[in-house]
């Protein structure tokens, strides 16, 4: 409940659980861990945000973005688990940026959804491992799109 209880103190609220889209479970647990499909910064309501970074958005836009991505992976988290208690360490993550093809600052536009993380889950739980591209769009225009490994703490059985 540390995350969560976090997530009050900082005075975040999560916006609503991703609904697919297509042919696919936003969330799949596997051998005690936990895929996410690629989520991108949906707003509070239901809204994403949209744009390229480069030409409409900024860096700093770019860094909001991925934050606000790493919120909806959250809201799927505990809509999917019941918690984000059962989160036991974040193991890596792909962070896609939908960017001209002169950008380069694609590991800053990450270190918000990185960040984020980091706040929720502690740095020794919430930061793993992670690649951050670009890319020439990304569904939906889209800014920011993140995908994700993590590893779940064992249910108990009776």
């Amino acid at each position: 409940m540390e995350a969560e209880a976090n997530l009050k103190d900082l005075g975040i609220e999560l916006p609503p659980p991703f609904k697919a889209t297509g042919v696919f479970q936003p969330l799949v647990v596997s051998g005690g861990l936990g895929y996410i499909a690629g989520h991108g910064p949906m707003l509070s309501d239901g809204k994403m945000m949209t744009g390229r970074i480069g030409a409409d958005l900024d860096v700093e836009a770019g860094v909001l973005a991925a934050r606000q991505t790493g919120l909806s992976i959250l809201a799927t988290i505990k809509a999917e688990l019941g918690s984000l208690g059962r989160v036991k360490r974040v193991l890596k993550s792909l962070v896609m940026v939908n960017c001209t093809s002169d950008f380069t600052q694609h590991p800053r536009v990450a270190d918000g959804f990185s960040r984020l993380f980091a706040e929720i889950f502690g740095p020794n739980r919430g930061v793993g491992v992670r690649s951050a591209v670009g890319m020439g769009s990304l569904p939906f225009g889209i800014p920011v799109e993140v995908e994700c490994v993590i590893e779940l703490e064992a249910t108990k059985t009776r």
